[in-house]
């Protein structure tokens, strides 16, 4: 009260009463508005640091395809979300005695060049440390903002606790598996068993809490499947997934592994990347999906994450086609290498809304009378 009275004085009676009508506006909204109801912007490879300067002539010189799509960066994840990114993706590689990904064959490619060292892509040794490992591409694009997965999370969970009115932020996590055809010294990514996607659930539970997350538990609620529950309406209303977190899986061939003994994800943490329909559908991924194919999904109920760029392609020649598409459409995620607060350095492309709005009523699936401002988070400046 004391701060209110203050806040008062400051504006004056009448502006204060308007302030007071807004956040009381906004709180009512907030018990109608769901989570599907709304739309965001996401960061698509959040933790990508990009290449040292050397790498980047190395890469110049022997590889400028490879460069050419994989040339953009993210700042810290914490610095995303203040910007207004909603929604972040992160790259796990499963490494449960350390090591396995410490060493990077592009570091000798770059000295037998005869190229300076760059500085360490691992100076904290994080590399060597057991558990999942956050990055793009093992032995040539490693470079992230947080190595650790549990770190990278962390990040996510301080911002979050310093921001508890913020709407749900949603953490995309894909999962790495494998050999790189092109780098046949690289480290063979491990495969994700259901074994490993028990021991991620836990690196994620020893984060956040159930009680900071939206899990498929959470949505499901009395239905006997999470699909019936999704096609009822029966996702969370903002009011009660205000300063959470939702986890959604990428890959759409995790999804018989991370079920396996858990139907329609009864007790799992992620959404699984589901085919529509299935017992565990929910969330489903139309990264190049038609806008009547998104919107078709999105007025069933289902979350959707599309893109809206992809390779550095658009945004080195201001091609908006894709991008004012699927902002048109009823994505709750729209995923990019250059929302607000990283504009394309080559061109005027950007992925925003309008007034700088960190998110907005959902075009297709808002409730009536849903007004965007008042979802109630600052707009992001550049």
């Amino acid at each position: 009260m004391a701060l209110r009275g203050a806040v008062c004085v400051a504006l004056g009676a009448m502006l204060c009463v308007v302030a007071g009508a807004q956040e009381n506006n906004a709180a009512a909204q907030d018990k109608v508005v769901r989570l599907n109801q709304i739309q965001v912007i996401g960061s698509h490879n959040s933790y990508h640091a990009g290449f040292a300067p050397s790498e980047r002539k190395f890469l110049e010189m022997k590889n400028p395809k490879a460069l050419h799509g994989l040339d953009y960066h993210h700042a810290p994840l914490a610095d995303q979300l203040s910007g207004g990114v909603r929604q972040i993706e992160l790259d796990i590689f499963a490494d449960p005695s350390g090591g396995r990904y410490a060493h990077l064959w592009l570091d000798d490619a770059v000295k037998e060049t005869g190229l300076p060292p760059g500085p360490s892509f691992d100076p904290y040794h994080e590399m060597e440390k057991p558990g999942f490992k956050v990055m793009h591409m093992q032995g040539f694009d490693q470079r992230s903002t947080c190595h650790l997965f549990v770190t990278c999370l962390t990040e996510v969970r301080e911002w979050s606790r310093a921001h508890p009115h913020h709407l749900p932020i949603f953490i995309l996590v894909e999962t790495k598996e494998g050999d790189v055809e092109e780098i046949p010294n690289a480290a063979k990514a491990l495969p994700f068993t259901p074994a490993v996607l028990d021991r991620m659930d836990k690196a994620i539970l020893s984060v956040f809490s159930k009680s900071e997350m939206v899990t498929p538990d959470d949505v499901r609620g009395k239905y006997k499947t999470l699909n019936e529950a999704v096609l009822a309406g029966n996702w969370p209303t903002l009011a009660e997934a205000r300063g959470k977190v939702v986890f959604l899986m990428d890959q759409r061939k995790e999804e018989t592994l991370y079920t396996e003994g858990h139907p329609s994800l009864r007790g799992r943490i992620l959404f699984t990347n589901a085919v529509p329909g299935a017992p565990d559908a929910a969330f489903t991924e139309q990264n190049e999906g038609t806008p009547a194919e998104i919107n078709a999904l999105v007025k069933q109920g289902y979350l959707v994450r599309t893109r809206s760029d992809e390779g550095t392609e658009e945004a080195r020649t201001n091609d908006t086609r894709r991008r004012d598409e699927v902002l048109a459409s009823g994505a709750q995620m729209i995923s990019t290498d250059y929302p607000r607060s990283e504009p394309s350095p080559w061109t005027k492309f950007v992925v925003e809304f309008p007034n700088g709005l960190v998110a907005r009523c959902n075009p297709v699936t808002k409730p009536a009378g849903c007004v965007d401002t008042l979802l109630g988070e600052t707009p992001v400046t550049k």
